[in-house]
């Protein structure tokens, strides 16, 4: 047996291990900065979505829509529920559902149900007119004021300024109609 051998052998192998160990070291402290950098960009993407009608641009991010989104949705919406005539309430209403979230569903449905069934009978129309919407960003809604117009058998028989607030959910990519109601102020 050789040991000058063994010994330049076991000196090489030692030498082969450090630097073996000093790459796996680089390898782990490179891993743990890129979980630093992934956990830092979490919740920090924005996503681009298209709602009925552009007018400004906005952002949303996993839980939260901007101001310019919400008006754009509540205006939308306030079209969808208020803007109805016999001829026109059944698909707005249609589209309407499209848009409220899955817990409230069974219940606007009804509601719209109930409004498309009055308005049919006593031949309806209403218009509305936004003149104000104000988004609060913080609660997810948008309060919107304007002139509700309405007609029976084609002859006005209210023009009045109303409130609405609008309360939306953002999850899953989607804003969800929580609640619309008239407010008094």
């Amino acid at each position: 047996m050789d040991f000058a051998k063994l010994d330049t052998d076991l000196k090489e192998m030692r030498k082969r291990n450090r630097g073996l160990g000093l790459t796996v070291g680089g390898l782990i402290v490179a891993q743990l900065v890129c979980l630093v950098i992934i956990l830092n960009l979490v919740g920090m993407e924005r996503t681009i979505v298209v709602p009925p009608s552009i007018d400004k641009s906005f952002w949303v991010t996993r839980d939260r829509a901007s101001s310019a989104y919400l008006e754009q949705m509540g205006a939308f919406i306030a079209w969808l529920i208020l803007d109805v005539s016999p001829a026109s309430i059944d698909w707005k209403k249609d589209i309407l559902l499209n848009y409220v979230a899955p817990d409230q569903h069974g219940a606007m449905k009804t509601r719209q149900e109930i409004e498309s069934e009055r308005i049919r009978r006593i031949n309806a129309s209403t218009f509305f007119l936004p003149q104000q919407l104000v988004p609060d960003e913080d609660r997810q809604s948008v309060t919107i004021r304007g002139r509700l117009r309405t007609q029976v058998n084609g002859q006005d028989t209210a023009t009045e300024t109303k409130t609405y607030r609008a309360e939306f959910h953002y999850v899953g990519g989607r804003l969800h109609l929580n609640a619309f109601k008239e407010i008094t102020q």
